[in-house]
């Protein structure tokens, strides 16, 4: 009852300074949770117009052949998984910085990385050398990004030890980074949709084509094309710098919750065997797993999907922008579902939302008012895909500080081996979906495809997704932290807080509960 009076009533007796001092540290105010929530932007504009637009940039733009994109396509998501955990391993060793222990890896990455996203969407004039270079941008790219998001996905712990102001930070973060991906789909969309991309009628006798009176136009188009690849580029890195200035100065780590032990860190393999070990993460990122995939799927074919199975070679972008538009708006609903009904019941209903629209999208003949329909209806599962996975993480980090106490600095193993997991699917179901066009008889440039094209196009962002998410959520069945016991792990953690506040101030006790904690 006194923690709900204002200061200035109480005498200064009734000020516990045990109990006030922890609170006042972990409230974040609205500028703290919208800052943090900023440094998000920029990994979800970037891998956002990747996963939309890589795909067929390095088809019909950069003409790079279906098996050798494969190959790109493959051999980046799979570095960018193997970064992630070496990352982890890296921060876990870091030392701590007047910055902090996460935030000089956000400084010093940023200026390589958007030199290195620049790069990737210039087309070389050395044919021979396209694959290469596309390889070390791209894999480089993913690594410095890496640099950046895997701190910046740990630094959700480090803002406020307040389980309820994580989440809320958490919802803010989801709703900026679903801005950015809007932001990306709008900017790369957009500003390439303005450039006129030609294509060949015939595909199979391209070599007469271009040989044809319309060649000096084609050459044009295809460099307009590459112009505004380059100008949307430029557009996303300068928002990237933004981003990251506003998140370093706009966000502070707090160290008492791990960094006044006095104790060595747990060693990074002892860690790693610890929290794979544990069973709802690994059950977690079971069951994400397979969902992601089924989103990364539709991501990384939508574009060819509605270019050449539905016939709207003008309007993908613009049924980018209506879906990533849903989902932002829906974004506060499902936080405000979640804290009703619970985060388990929020994954059934939100994701499983996009099973009718992805059979409607498989069933019905092409009708572009029916597919801006399901666009804005998909986009209420992508919000829930986007919030609920980062929301549930720090449950799981709970959970596993109560059963292993003596163990931290484990954070960034948590959220990098996460994101390992589905960045390494992602990569292969790229590569799968890229080469699986390859064999169907993808033709470069082509006004039209094959049927068999067509179809696996329509196989590769309806059906398999559908798959993928009955059984990702047939896998949640087994994760065991409900409300009840996020409830009781909850009071456990305050408990343990509230008994290291009141314990005195001698540097053998803080010491000891600190370890405890």
């Amino acid at each position: 009852a006194t923690g709900l009076l204002p200061t200035s009533i109480l005498q200064v007796g009734e000020r516990p300074a045990q109990v006030k001092e922890p609170k006042k540290k972990q409230q974040l105010s609205i500028c703290n949770k919208l800052c943090y929530a900023v440094g998000g932007a920029p990994y979800q504009m970037t891998g956002c117009a990747l996963g939309f637009f890589l795909q067929i940039y390095l088809l019909d733009v950069a003409q790079v052949d279906p098996f050798s994109a494969s190959i790109i396509l493959f051999v980046g998501r799979a570095w960018d998984a193997f970064t992630d955990p070496l990352v982890g391993f890296c921060i876990s060793k870091s030392s701590w910085t007047c910055l902090g222990r996460l935030m000089p890896w956000i400084i010093f990455s940023t200026p390589l990385a958007i030199i290195a996203y620049f790069l990737i969407w210039f087309v070389p004039d050395f044919p021979q050398g396209q694959i290469l270079w596309y390889l070390l941008f791209y894999c480089l790219f993913e690594t410095l990004v890496t640099c950046f998001h895997v701190p910046y996905s740990a630094l959700t712990m480090f803002i406020s030890t307040e389980q309820s102001e994580r989440d809320s930070a958490t919802a803010y973060r989801m709703t900026v980074e679903v801005l950015g991906t809007v932001l990306g789909t709008a900017i790369q969309g957009q500003i390439v949709g303005q450039a006129n991309m030609p294509c060949l009628e015939d595909p199979k006798d391209s070599a007469v084509a271009t040989e044809n009176a319309n060649h000096t136009h084609s050459t044009t188009s295809l460099r307009e094309m590459k112009n505004a690849y380059l100008l949307a580029a430029g557009v996303i890195a300068s928002i990237y710098v933004i981003c990251a200035v506003i998140l370093v100065l706009g966000v502070r780590e707090q160290r008492e919750a791990y960094e006044t032990q006095q104790a060595e860190p747990i060693s990074f393999f002892r860690g790693l065997r610890l929290v794979m070990s544990h069973g709802p993460y690994i059950k977690l990122i079971a069951g994400f797993l397979f969902t992601s995939l089924a989103f990364m799927l539709v991501e990384g074919n939508f574009a060819l999907f509605c270019t050449y199975t539905l016939g709207f070679r003008n309007e993908f972008q613009n049924l980018l922008l209506a879906i990533m538009l849903s989902a932002t708006f829906t974004i506060p609903f499902w936080q405000w579902f979640l804290t009703q009904f619970g985060k388990k019941t929020a994954v059934y209903i939100g994701i499983s939302s996009a099973v009718p629209f992805l059979i409607l999208v498989a069933l019905i003949e092409s009708n572009l008012i029916v597919t801006y329909v399901v666009a804005v209806a998909a986009g209420i599962s992508v919000a829930a895909a986007f919030l609920l996975p980062w929301s549930m993480l720090p449950d799981v980090i709970d959970d596993f500080h109560l059963k292993h106490p003596h163990s931290h600095g484990t954070e960034p193993i948590f959220f990098s081996f996460y994101v390992f997991f589905t960045k390494f699917a992602s990569g292969v179901s790229l590569g799968v979906s890229t080469l699986s066009l390859d064999f169907a008889g993808y033709q470069t440039r082509g006004c039209s495809q094959p049927a068999p094209v067509r179809f696996t196009l329509k196989m590769l962002v309806t059906m398999a997704p559908i798959v993928l998410i009955l059984l990702g959520l047939l896998l949640f069945e087994l994760y065991p932290i409900d409300e009840e016991k996020r409830r009781q792990n909850k009071k456990a953690l305050q408990a343990l807080r509230e008994e290291a506040s009141s314990s005195g101030c001698s540097d053998t006790d803080s010491t000891e509960l600190a370890s405890i904690l």
